[in-house]
């Protein structure tokens, strides 16, 4: 199992088995274009046997250890609205900021989709992004992207055996009673694309949300949020419901706004890599400013 926190510098480990000069072997492993594979050992991310390995014919022997940054491999990665995370072959995971919708919904619309296909034309890698879920645009947090239409489409059609915990973390009005519970409802949108629920069957899809109260003020609560089901709009209507909205919900809110955003964070994301099956699990730190909030009082 491979587990990413936000702040650390994260490597792939490799042993060689054969006895070719480094680039040659970088090239032939990792699946990424000679000038990305260039620019990852001048950034002093290739470590050979624990040192930092620069030069190009390094020569390797049967047997060394080879560790690849995850992280200095990004240097030609700069975008506003979307950090990368994590990158292989097949699929990247990203940080996506507020503002900046996971997939276009309109010829000039900012999304997350077209900067990672921007890039991936800019490092030659011959692939295009493709969408597997998706967040609001002011909903941050980590996402997946599938590299080819194969993973994707593994991604697509096994997501619930595939991914394991998908957790957020929210700032909501007013003060839990509860420390956890859970809330069960169908929801279902109306003709403007309002999700309503409904403790009985109204024809629309069931929805399951696990909380759990991380801490709480008179004013406002930090809340995590466990979904065991994916539904749209699924946390922000649930939290409606229990009659604690999210901060700067426009839509189910009730104008409690105390960071003029809405106070939502996908924060926590474990799947089985699609093609390796190997277990990923990335987390990133609580939005300091949802923590400001906290402080506050």
């Amino acid at each position: 199992m491979r587990r990413f926190n936000g702040n650390e510098d994260r490597y792939d480990h490799y042993v060689v088995q054969d006895e070719r000069p480094l680039l040659e072997w970088l090239l032939a492993n990792l699946g990424q274009s000679r000038s990305k594979v260039k620019a990852i050992l001048q950034g002093r991310g290739i470590k050979v046997n624990g040192k930092v390995v620069t030069q190009f014919d390094y020569p390797l022997t049967n047997g060394m250890k080879i560790a690849v940054s995850q992280t200095k491999r990004n240097d030609q990665f700069k975008s506003r609205y979307v950090k990368i995370v994590y990158e292989d072959q097949y699929l990247v995971v990203i940080e996506k900021n507020i503002g900046i919708l996971s997939m276009a919904a309109g010829h000039k619309s900012l999304n997350v989709k077209s900067v990672l296909d921007d890039y991936f034309q800019k490092t030659r890698q011959g692939c295009r992004a493709h969408v597997v879920h998706r967040l609001d645009r002011d909903t941050s947090g980590l996402m997946v992207y599938a590299k080819d239409m194969q993973t994707e489409q593994i991604l697509e059609h096994e997501w619930h055996q595939i991914v394991y915990d998908r957790r957020y973390v929210a700032v909501v009005s007013g003060e839990m009673e509860q420390d956890q519970g859970t809330i069960a409802s169908w929801l279902k949108d109306n003709s403007a694309y309002v999700t309503y629920s409904s403790p009985v069957d109204n024809g629309g899809k069931y929805a399951v949300t696990h909380y759990f109260t991380l801490d709480r003020t008179t004013d406002h609560s930090l809340v995590e949020y466990k979904l065991e089901t994916g539904r749209k709009n699924q946390i922000r209507v649930h939290s409606a419901d229990i009659g604690h909205p999210v901060c700067g919900d426009i839509k189910y809110g009730n104008g409690d706004d105390p960071i003029h955003r809405l106070c939502l964070h996908a924060f926590l994301l474990c799947f089985y890599h699609p093609i390796t099956h190997e277990r990923m699990e990335f987390e990133t730190p609580v939005p300091t400013l949802f923590k400001s909030i906290m402080k506050k009082y």
